[in-house]
């Protein structure tokens, strides 16, 4: 049940596809590259999490800081997927914040792993830049914001 503010998932053959007439309140944002985005960040968001949470139950100890920042992308990771999927203004916004969020902490993380490499006795998943993980944990929230950033424009000429 709707409230009408919403386009539902079908085409409509005066407007195109959903959530691409001038009066939705709700543009789709997992379209074209927006789709490969939303892959990257869902794989992304297993990769952290079940990292994360095998390091976290069984060697803690070891290294609670990495893992925890480990943890701490998975969820970042996960907001920035859902709010793809959610679509809307509000939601790229909400993304794009994150996102820039997600880049600040790869670069702080990345920097410091660099710079005092004894606080990380074990990697995160943003140690050295996301190198571990070929450097998509840089690479991503940059080309994410790219890409919310041109959603937003196409929106407000539509």
């Amino acid at each position: 049940m709707t409230d009408g503010s919403e386009k539902s998932g079908t085409a409509d053959e005066a407007n195109g596809p959903a959530g691409a007439s001038k009066g939705s309140t709700r543009s789709r944002l997992i379209t074209g590259p927006g789709l490969l985005l939303l892959w990257l960040y869902g794989v992304m968001v297993v990769g952290a999490l079940s990292r994360s949470v095998y390091q976290m139950s069984t060697e803690l100890d070891r290294a609670p800081l990495a893992y925890s920042l480990s943890a701490l992308a998975a969820l970042v990771y996960a907001f920035i997927t859902y709010t793809l999927v959610r679509g809307g203004e509000k939601a790229r916004r909400a993304a794009f914040a994150c996102c820039a969020a997600e880049l600040a902490g790869v670069l702080i993380v990345g920097t410091w792993t660099l710079v005092e490499p004894s606080a990380f006795p074990d990697a995160t998943v943003w140690s050295d830049y996301g190198m571990g993980y070929v450097f998509i944990p840089v690479l991503l929230p940059v080309t994410a914001m790219y890409w919310l950033r041109r959603a937003r424009t196409q929106a407000l000429a539509a």
